[in-house]
C-alpha cells in the first residue's frame, strides 16, 4: 500500500495540479478535492491507495502526464489534429444567446440528446451556494442544458465522481476543460467503462484557470463584497456578455468582458496552465472556441456582438455529430482555414510557442514537469523569437521562486 501518493505529492510539490479531481474520483475515498488558498481545488489524502490505483494515477493525472495527440501528419503545432475547422452559431436564438460565444457546444450535446446518442451530459454549472463557484450537474434536457450554459471561469473538479458516474452506466457527454478531457482519456487506457459510458467528449480553449480570488476582486471593483451575492454570472446572454453581479439586497454590479478578465481574472491564473501544452482541446471528440473577430491592429476585439464560435472536429464520433446536426438544422457553420485561427486566438498560439522556453526554467530549478510526448511543443518553440523566449524563461523562474500562481 502506498501511504501517500507519490504522484499527488509530486505534482501538488511543482505546482502542476489543475483540480481537476481525476485522483480523488478513482481513490476509493483516499482523496478528497478541497478548497485551498488562493481558491483552488487541491487534492488532500486521508488513507492509503493501492500501487494499481497509483499507477493509474500516474499515468492520468494532467500535472504528471499530458493525453498526447493523435497521430496526424497534417496536424497543426498549435491547434492540433483536426478532421474539419469551421466556424459558425447555434440557430436556435436561445441557446446561441445564453452560451459561450454561438452556442455550438450546447446546440451539439442537446442534438446528441435528441438524436438518442446520449442520455445525459455531465457539466459544470454555477454553485447556488458559492455564487462565483461551481459544481457538477447532470443534465437531460435542452432546459437543463441551457440552466448550466455559459463560461465559467472558476476552480471545478469535473472527475471528483467519475468512479460513481461511470458506475451509474448509460451513456453521457463529458464536457470539461482540455486538462479534464486529458486526464479522462487516459483513464480510458486502464478503465473500460470510459469508452463504453462516455460516448462523447468535448471541450473548449482555456484561457486558463483563475482562483476564486480573481472573481473577488472583479465583485470589489464593482463596488460589492463577495460574501453578499445570490448570484454571479462570468459571461454569456450576449457575445462575449457582461460579468453581472446580484447581492441579496438587489445591488447589481455589471463589468466588461476586457475589464473582467483582462484586469482581474487573468491575473490569477494558476502556474498548471501557464505551462499547459495542449489548451485547445485536442483529444476532445469537438473543440469549441471563441471566433474572435480582430480590431484594426489584428488584436481580438470584446465588442458586443451576435455569437460566433470557432469549431474543431477531432474524431469520426465528433465529425458524425456535426453532420447530423447541420442536417437537423440545429448549428449553421462555414468553412475556416487552418491558419486564421491564430487571427482569432493569438493567445494560445503565443503560450503554445513559449511552452519549452516556460517549462526549462522548472528545470533548471529542479522543479517536476508534466509528460508531454507526442505534443508537438518543440515545433510550436521554434516558431517564437528568441527574445520572446528568453524574456519567458526568466520570467518563468521569477515566478516559481516566488511560488506565485
Amino acid at each position: 500500500m502506498t501511504a501517500g501518493s507519490p504522484t499527488v505529492r509530486r505534482v501538488l510539490k511543482g505546482n502542476l495540479c489543475s483540480g481537476c479531481g481525476l485522483c480523488a474520483g478513482i481513490s476509493g475515498g483516499a482523496i478528497g478535492m478541497t478548497m485551498a488558498p488562493p481558491g483552488f481545488a487541491r487534492p488532500v489524502q486521508s488513507s492509503s491507495l493501492t500501487p494499481a490505483v497509483e499507477a493509474v494515477v500516474a499515468e492520468s493525472c494532467p500535472g504528471s502526464r499530458i493525453a498526447p495527440w493523435d497521430d496526424d501528419p497534417n496536424r497543426h503545432p498549435y491547434w492540433g489534429p483536426a478532421r474539419d475547422t469551421r466556424v459558425g452559431f447555434a440557430l436556435d436564438d436561445q441557446v446561441r444567446h445564453a452560451g459561450a460565444s454561438g452556442g455550438l457546444l450546447s446546440a451539439l450535446v442537446i442534438h446528441a440528446l435528441d438524436i438518442r446518442m446520449i442520455d445525459r451530459v455531465l457539466h459544470v454549472e454555477a454553485d447556488p451556494d458559492q455564487p462565483t463557484g461551481n459544481r457538477m450537474r447532470w443534465s437531460r434536457t435542452r432546459e437543463d442544458v441551457l440552466a448550466g450554459a455559459g463560461s465559467r471561469y472558476a476552480p471545478s473538479s469535473p472527475l471528483e465522481h467519475i468512479d460513481a458516474a461511470l458506475s451509474e452506466g448509460g451513456r453521457f457527454a463529458f464536457i470539461g476543460k482540455p486538462c479534464d478531457v486529458s486526464a479522462l482519456r487516459q483513464l480510458a487506457k486502464h478503465d473500460r467503462r470510459v469508452d463504453a459510458h462516455v460516448p462523447l467528449m468535448l471541450s473548449f480553449y482555456c484561457g486558463g484557470l483563475p482562483s476564486r480570488s480573481g472573481a473577488d476582486r472583479v465583485i470589489r471593483a464593482m463596488g460589492l463584497e463577495p460574501l453578499d451575492l445570490v448570484s454571479f454570472r462570468y459571461r454569456g446572454n450576449g457575445w462575449p456578455g457582461l460579468t453581472v453581479a446580484q447581492t441579496g439586497a438587489g445591488d447589481i454590479g455589471e463589468m466588461r468582458y476586457a475589464d473582467s478578465w483582462g484586469r482581474h481574472l487573468s491575473k490569477e491564473v494558476q502556474f498548471r496552465c501557464k505551462i499547459c501544452p495542449d489548451a485547445v482541446g485536442a483529444v476532445a471528440d469537438i473543440a469549441c472556441a471563441d471566433a474572435w473577430y480582430g480590431d484594426e491592429g489584428g488584436y481580438p476585439s470584446f465588442d458586443e456582438q451576435d455569437g460566433r464560435s470557432l469549431l474543431q472536429v477531432r474524431t469520426a464520433v465528433g465529425e458524425a455529430l456535426v453532420q447530423s446536426a447541420l442536417a437537423a438544422n440545429a448549428l449553421r457553420t462555414e468553412s475556416l482555414p487552418v491558419g486564421e485561427i491564430e487571427l482569432m486566438q493569438p493567445s494560445q498560439a503565443n503560450r503554445k510557442r513559449l511552452i519549452v522556453a516556460r517549462t526549462a526554467a522548472c528545470r533548471i530549478l529542479m522543479r517536476p514537469v508534466p509528460a508531454m510526448e507526442n505534443l508537438d511543443v518543440e515545433r510550436a518553440s521554434k516558431l517564437a523569437p528568441s527574445r520572446e523566449k528568453i524574456r519567458n524563461f526568466l520570467g518563468s523562474i521569477s515566478r516559481i521562486m516566488r511560488r506565485r500562481n
